[in-house]
């Protein structure tokens, strides 16, 4: 799907600034880049997205390439200056919840739509959108949000069995809709947080994220960034945004991995 001739009008209502390409490389890396050479023409909630992003990357530096048309990418400032540093990890499970939301509002009550942590999204278990959060070097207060949604990707296109689409369930994705309100969850969510100076519990952002995750309660192998990996049940999040996982009577804290859950 090439960009739209009317744009993004519901979506440009909520963002301060937004730039569409209709190709790139990386919403990221050219984000972050673009802060860090002129960082006040990018405030809060400005964003550069394209339905063209030749060499997305996710989490542990993954990278991935999607046919043109078949994905929405966007990336997203966000402003922090009023966020304790120890809060700032709730940032990318913040997105994630935002998005959550914003794809359960595309599809209603006919698809499951949840939240593997830190900020995976799920349709019925699989895949449907990644989120990477980055830090713009010498700006310690912006955070660039990318996000990856398989909007009109077709089935024998998804990259790995664990993967879908709206276009694979035969759903029609309103990409400016879903731009719109996953921005505005965003917004509110981390209004929300800075307003309680970080306290994930006060303001209402624990409670979010824990009820759109569907991996509190499941069995779980967690890859860590050291290779070893760790079994066993996510027993909750906890109040710096950490996975908790409980083995063989320990309860051990999880703030960076890759989450599978068992079946």
């Amino acid at each position: 799907m090439p960009i739209p001739a009317e744009g993004f009008p519901l979506a440009a209502a909520v963002s301060p600034r937004l730039q569409i390409v209709e190709t790139t490389d990386s919403t990221n890396a050219d984000v972050v880049s673009a802060v860090a050479a002129d960082d006040a023409e990018w405030p809060h909630l400005s964003a550069l997205l394209t339905t063209d992003q030749r060499h997305g990357r996710g989490r542990l530096d993954r990278h991935w390439i999607a046919p043109a048309g078949t994905a929405l990418a966007v990336s997203v400032v966000v402003r922090v200056p009023g966020l304790p540093i120890e809060a700032r990890g709730w940032i990318p499970l913040i997105a994630g919840a935002a998005m959550t939301s914003a794809v359960a509002a595309q599809l209603g009550e006919a698809h499951e739509v949840r939240l593997k942590w830190p900020n995976d999204v799920l349709v019925d278990g699989a895949k449907i959108c990644g989120i990477l959060a980055e830090a713009v070097p010498n700006h310690p207060d912006a955070v660039v949000v990318g996000a990856g949604v398989n909007t009109r990707m077709a089935r024998t296109d998804l990259p790995v069995a664990t993967a879908i689409s709206f276009g694979a369930i035969g759903r029609e994705c309103d990409d400016d809709r879903l731009l719109a309100d996953f921005l505005t969850a965003l917004r509110d969510h981390l209004d929300a947080l800075v307003g309680a100076r970080g306290d994930a519990e006060a303001s209402g952002v624990h409670a979010a994220v824990e009820k759109a995750c569907a991996t509190i309660g499941a069995d779980v192998t967690v890859s860590l960034p050291d290779d070893t990996v760790l079994e066993g049940r996510a027993e909750r999040i906890d109040a710096g945004g950490r996975l908790v996982v409980s083995r063989g009577g320990a309860e051990l804290p999880v703030a960076a991995g890759d989450v599978t859950h068992v079946r």
